[in-house]
Order: structure tokens, then sequence, then C-alpha cells
């Protein structure tokens, strides 16, 4: 009898990177749950949508109560620009509450449910080592690195892991979201832009049965950028 397909659940799967992690997973052979607010353009006999603002940190929930997988993968993003004193306070509160609070509700939910073998990724960002007018931002993607670390400690000892994929700038709409505020993306010395395919990559490569020993760990996809 065949092997069922592992099953993730990808957050931000209907557009930039979530939709490229969506791609490749099911390439890969896995099931997938992709949640996001619109539901995308895949297609698959393997695929589902979950319609769910993350957001809404009181829907989490109930939107996940019957839900088991065997991977997390949080690549829903939100970026807000501003220099100290000038960012509004509740631009700065959407992006912890999207970025880190939805990671835990999601993690406090799936994670108990899951076996031995289980993964969790966290989409970070570069930023995270800090920016200048990227403050709030960076701060929601450092914390992404520090529950990762936290929580990869706490669940070694039951055969899952947790790790954090952070690119520099990516061909995504988030580069011309005008919610940037006149902050250019800046172009990694590798002289184009990260594509979503290559932190769908890095993804699969923690996800895979290969990986049970690397846990707790931040992978850059840079372009040359932390040079």
């Amino acid at each position: 009898m065949a092997e069922a397909a592992r099953h993730a659940l990808v957050t931000g799967a209907s557009s930039g990177i979530g939709a490229a992690i969506v791609a490749r997973l099911l390439g890969d052979g896995w099931a997938v749950t992709g949640v996001s607010r619109s539901e995308g353009s895949e297609v698959h006999p393997r695929y589902r949508h979950l319609a769910l603002d993350l957001s809404d940190l009181d829907a989490i929930a109930p939107a996940l109560e019957d839900l088991r997988v065997d991977a997390l993968v949080h690549a829903a993003g939100l970026l807000r620009v501003g220099r100290l004193g000038a960012m509004a306070p509740e631009d700065g509160e959407a992006m912890w509450r999207l970025h880190v609070e939805a990671a835990v509700r999601m993690a406090e939910i799936l994670v108990p449910r899951m076996a031995a073998g289980g993964r969790v990724v966290l989409i970070g960002s570069r930023t995270a080592a800090g920016a200048a007018g990227r403050g709030a931002y960076a701060a929601s993607k450092a914390a992404l690195v520090a529950l990762a670390r936290s929580w990869a400690a706490e669940l070694m000892p039951r055969g899952i892991t947790v790790n954090v994929v952070a690119p520099a700038a990516t061909e995504t709409p988030m580069l011309t979201d005008p919610a940037r505020g006149g902050l250019a993306p800046r172009l990694p010395p590798l002289g184009r832009f990260i594509r979503p395919d290559e932190v769908a990559a890095a993804v699969a490569f923690f996800l895979s049965r290969e990986t049970d020993a690397v846990t707790g760990q931040q992978l850059m996809i840079c372009g040359g950028s932390s040079l």
C-alpha cells in the first residue's frame, strides 16, 4: 500500500513566497492546506484552501480545530515602514499580530498533535538584523528567531524540528507595495532580487526527512547582502 502523503499547512498561500512554497511541496508529493484570505489560483487534487484572516487571532482556533498536519509553514507577511516617532502604532501592532502572535496561536494548536518527524518553518527576514525605517518589521521578524530557538529546544525530545528561512528582498508584491512609503528595496550584491522558488527550496530542505538533526537554525537567503 502506498504511503499517505505528508500534510503541510502553509500560510500566505495565495501569492508570493507562500504560493511558491505550496507549489514546491505539491511537486514533492505533499498534501497541502493553504491559508490565506483570498483563494489564489492553485488547483491540485492534494491541495485545499482554507479562507482565514490570520490577523483575526480569535478565528484561528476554530478554523484549525480538527486539523492535523505534519508541518506548519508560516509564510504570511506584512510590511509597514516608518522611522522612530513617525510610524503609526497600529501598523506595528498589525505586523506583530500577523508575524508573531498568529504563529504562536497556530503552533499551540497544531504542534501538540504532531508525531515525531514533525516540522515547523517560519519565514523570517534578513531585515531581522535591523534596518533604518523598518524597526517594527525587523523586531517582529527577529522575534520569530527567538520563538524558533525556544520551541526547538522544547520539541527536540519529541523529534520535531523548528527552523527559520530568512530571505532578503524577494520578488513578491511586497516589493511594489505603496505601504513601503518610498523606502525602496535594496538590491543584493547578487545583482537581482531573491526568487520565491529559492525560498521554497530552502523550506523544502527543512521539511525533508534528512533534516532530523537540524533545528533552531536560521538560514539566510540574501544574495550576498549579509556579507
